[in-house]
């Protein structure tokens, strides 16, 4: 009998050590980075425009300048200032092997504050990465380091919180660490979608299946499918207690009561989270805002510590019914499960791909008579019946070329090349940008010339062509020449007809003067280098655009 309350007792040891190093983060370790509490306006994993959200957005009641502070003890090792991603950041280093990230911040503490803007006055550079040795700027648990804001790539007031690996700098689920958010409500189930897997998930695309809703129990009518290998998709939001729409932490699919497929976000690292784009219906995503997450492995997709188990496809080798069970869980465990059949019926052909199929895992280069494009082999998903061609470019210096669809994501960068349709002289060839319009927006690269072709790399597919670019970038500023100026701010709106403004300098009577880039704009908050009574000032801007023209404007006033 001891030798069998021993085993019992071993075996119950050995299943909570295995159950603890799955899930092995410190509990509480880590305090509310700002003094109100958590609410939610995004969760770790939800679903973004090419990545996965890295991070907790706790909101700040749609305020700015809140108080942030450090989430435990540790030292500031590193801060960033930049025109989109995080806009002002900080990064604690912390003894216990963690780094937490603090973004879209106004404003540092005073120390760092100063530390900073001495920095970009040296550097005559606004936009810093900087790193700090561990006695610079030790921190405590609680002790202020910022103002929360709206910098960087923010729709919106809030605080954006990771928590990473110092070592390998992965981003984890900051809600497996203990944070007290309240939070007793199920995911929502909204639709089902299931796909036909002997054709690639984006062509014919996806096959919708009304849900109804029970409680946290959802049920579909028998799923009729006219292919023996399928797999499914999900439309489903998490929702904690007070409000937003998150995404889905934990979702299983089995069939017969056997497990087919598993995805858990826990943990993903910068380098991965585009692959975002093969975990969902991205052609949905992109038309119609839809989070529709695939519960099966797309051949292309090869996401780390994301998905477990069968990779999702269902092989139906006979016409009975066979039992369909969706199980979603929030961190929290709260569950919803949709239940269904599914039923093989007359099974249609398969159409056989072309020469122009792109597939994971293998290079392609297409061609047309005067474009080329270059795929490497992680370019694609799922394969890509890739439809290439020219048309009239109107007033640009080649036919427009046409890359499939811009509902077709693309993993990494091509390189595409475009011949001119006429010669250009050399100082023509200085001025040439491509540009690629993928319906919701254009970007534009400097051109590279490789004989009589331009190179440009992007990571979109749209419509593509070469333009010669002669006009001049500019600023426009909110005040009249000789103006007494009595806000706080300088403001100068960037104008730029193609192209972005890649370089800004501001000088006031002949020194850098520290512009801080928000978006299409340049503001400059009045500081000691230009006090009050001063008399007339004379500010002199240069900006560059992307192909490279210059323009240098001089403008005046009072203060």
């Amino acid at each position: 009998m001891k030798t069998i309350s021993r085993l019992i007792f071993l075996v119950c040891f050995i299943n909570s050590i295995t159950i603890f190093a799955q899930n092995n983060y410190p509990q509480n370790y880590f305090r509310n980075p700002l003094n109100i509490p958590i609410n939610l306006a995004a969760n770790f994993g939800a679903v973004r425009s090419n990545h996965f959200h890295m991070g907790l957005d706790i909101r700040t009641n749609s305020q700015e300048n809140l108080p942030v502070v450090a989430a435990a003890d540790g030292y500031i090792s590193r801060i960033k200032v930049e025109r989109y991603g995080f806009g002002n950041a900080v990064y604690i280093t912390h003894p216990n092997g963690y780094t937490t990230v603090y973004a879209h911040l106004n404003k540092y503490f005073d120390k760092l504050d100063e530390f900073v803007k001495d920095k970009q006055y040296k550097d005559e550079k606004w936009e810093q990465d900087i790193t700090f040795s561990a006695n610079q700027f030790p921190v405590t648990k609680g002790q202020l380091i910022a103002f929360s804001g709206n910098t960087g790539g923010s729709a919106g007031p809030h605080l954006h919180f990771e928590i990473r690996d110092t070592k390998t700098e992965m981003c984890l689920n900051p809600l497996l660490f203990g944070f007290n958010i309240p939070d007793t409500i199920a995911p929502i189930i909204s639709e089902l979608y299931w796909y036909d897997r002997r054709f690639s998930t984006y062509e014919p695309g996806a096959n919708g299946v009304a849900v109804k809703k029970t409680g946290n129990n959802y049920t579909a009518n028998v799923v009729q499918v006219s292919s023996p290998t399928i797999s499914f998709a999900i439309k489903a939001v998490d929702k904690a207690n007070l409000g937003f729409n998150l995404g889905i932490y934990d979702a299983e699919l089995l069939m017969d009561g056997k497990s087919v497929y598993r995805f858990k976000i826990d943990k993903v690292s910068y380098d991965d989270t585009r692959y975002s784009n093969g975990c969902i219906d991205y052609a949905k995503f992109v038309q119609d805002k839809m989070s529709i997450q695939h519960l099966s492995t797309l051949p292309g997709m090869r996401l780390e510590n994301y998905s477990s188990g069968s990779n999702g496809m269902i092989n139906l080798k006979d016409e009975e019914i066979h039992n369909i069970e969706i199980v979603l869980k929030d961190v929290n465990g709260n569950t919803s499960r949709l239940t269904t059949k599914v039923q093989l019926t007359k099974s249609l052909d398969k159409v056989s791909s072309n020469d122009k199929t792109v597939t994971p895992n293998q290079a392609k280069t297409i061609k047309t008579e005067n474009a080329e494009i270059n795929l490497s082999k992680n370019a694609v998903y799922d394969a890509v019946n890739f439809n290439m061609y020219e048309k009239n470019g109107g007033e640009a210096i080649s036919n427009a070329i046409v890359l499939n669809s811009p509902l077709i994501p693309i993993h990494d960068n091509y390189t595409l090349k475009i011949k001119t349709n006429r010669k250009l002289t050399s100082e023509e060839k200085e001025k040439v940008v491509m540009q690629l319009d993928y319906g919701s927006d254009v970007s534009a690269v400097k051109g590279k010339w490789n004989g009589d072709w331009v190179e440009g790399d992007f990571n979109r597919l749209g419509t593509a062509k070469l333009l010669l670019v002669t006009s001049l970038p500019s600023v426009s500023p909110s005040w009249k020449d000789e103006a007494l100026l009595s806000g706080n701010f300088l403001r100068l709106k960037g104008i730029t007809k193609i192209g972005d403004i890649i370089s800004f300098r501001a000088e006031l009577d002949g020194k850098w003067l520290r512009f801080a880039r928000v978006k299409d704009d340049f503001v400059y908050g009045f500081d000691e280098k230009c006090p009050k009574g001063s008399g007339l000032h004379t500010l002199k801007v240069t900006t560059i655009n992307t192909a490279g023209n210059t323009n240098t404007q001089t403008f005046t006033f009072r203060r």
